[in-house]
């Protein structure tokens, strides 16, 4: 069994994989990798957040794709997802009031 080290917002997970994976869990690791600085801004630099937000960005990514292929009204619900996740972003990326 293969073991990798992906560095995702300059932090390092260790991977468990069968062998002969380890090239395909580097290219995934390093899609993560490409989304990390706009989730550590959204996030303000909290690394669970930061996962989270790298999550969402790559799950509208996905349902962006799929919304084409979706004729029964999941599309329209799928961007209305989206457009909520979007305001929360926004939201979470505007400085905290002074208390």
């Amino acid at each position: 069994m293969g073991q990798i080290t992906l560095t995702i917002a300059g932090r390092n997970h260790q991977v468990g994989c069968r062998d002969g994976e380890e090239p395909k869990l580097r290219a995934l690791g390093a899609m993560l990798e490409r989304h990390a600085p706009a989730a550590q801004h959204a996030s303000g630099g909290s690394p669970e957040r930061t996962l989270l937000y790298i999550a969402l960005i790559l799950a509208d990514q996905l349902s962006e794709r799929e919304a084409p292929a979706a004729a029964d009204g999941t599309a329209e619900l799928l961007e209305r997802v989206a457009e909520r996740l979007e305001a929360v972003a926004t939201a979470l990326e505007e400085p905290a009031p002074d208390a």
